[in-house]
């Protein structure tokens, strides 16, 4: 039997999170034992994994380099880690790497998303979380155009992150919370969203959200709990709104002028 993301999701919270026995889960989500055993070892159902890597002819001699640098970077300084970015142009200039920066970026993601999961308390409770996207004007390589970033808020502390990406959608999501995560130095324990279609679907009657798969893998990794604002209602979530407003008063007035995103992530790292 396939069991869904969701369920997932409710089994490993239940006991990697609570602290619920395998006997228990078992009891309580009406599932054997052993199913509960195997879902606690995958973030996602196994359906939904590959059988076999992708291939990748231009990328497979290169995939050691940077498996090697995303390692090197778990142990060094969080705010100096390798964007997929700087890993492409590292590839291209030092080791005569010929592809495109794509099977780059999709290859680090992936990566990223399937580290081994790490549950580390934040240093400043109680350890909640909001995130959202603004947008704010930019001149990149000399053109004009619209940023999008992403920004993630611990009100506790008003310890805040942000970048900036050409898009707003499940890829910059994704990765905005994975950077967030790193920069952080942990998982917070829930996070507020507005009812963002990149990860609500569908609002019920009943106030229920049915969430997007993608948004179900991410929470099932790094099992944090979601809440989510009113329709409508800003101010549910008023301090990391605070935080959009602050970074585009404060880092992108007048118009900042970068010759890459990368630079400009580098930029509001600082």
């Amino acid at each position: 039997m396939m069991y869904t993301v969701e369920m997932y999701e409710r089994i490993r919270r239940a006991c990697h999170v609570e602290g619920m026995s395998v006997r228990a889960a078992s009891r309580v989500f009406g599932v054997h034992r052993s199913t509960v055993r195997k879902v606690l070892q995958f973030s996602v159902p196994p359906g939904y994994r590959r059988s076999s890597e992708p291939k990748r002819p231009k990328l497979d001699g290169f995939v050691g380099i940077i498996d090697q640098i995303l390692e090197t970077d778990r142990n060094g300084p969080s705010k100096q880690r390798h964007t997929a970015k700087r890993i492409f142009e590292r590839l291209r200039d030092e080791h005569g790497f010929a592809g495109g920066y794509t099977i780059v970026k999709d290859y680090v993601r992936d990566r990223k998303l399937g580290q081994r999961e790490m549950f580390i308390p934040l240093v400043h409770a109680p350890g909640h979380a909001q995130a959202d996207f603004g947008e704010a004007w930019v001149r990149i390589g000399g053109i004009e155009q619209k940023a999008h970033f992403f920004v993630m808020d611990l009100p506790h502390s008003d310890a805040g992150f942000v970048k900036a990406y050409p898009a707003e959608n499940t890829e910059a999501f994704l990765d905005g919370h994975v950077a967030a995560f790193d920069f952080f130095g942990g998982v917070p324990l829930s996070i507020l969203y507005d009812n963002t279609k990149l990860a609500v679907v569908k609002i019920l009657e009943d106030k229920r959200r049915i969430k997007t798969r993608k948004f179900l893998e991410l929470q099932s990794h790094y099992l944090f709990a979601d809440r989510f604002g009113r329709p409508g209602k800003g101010n549910d979530k008023g301090k990391v709104e605070g935080l959009v407003g602050y970074a585009r008063r404060n880092f992108l007035v007048p118009i900042p002028a970068f010759a890459s995103f990368a630079a400009l992530n580098a930029y509001l790292e600082k």
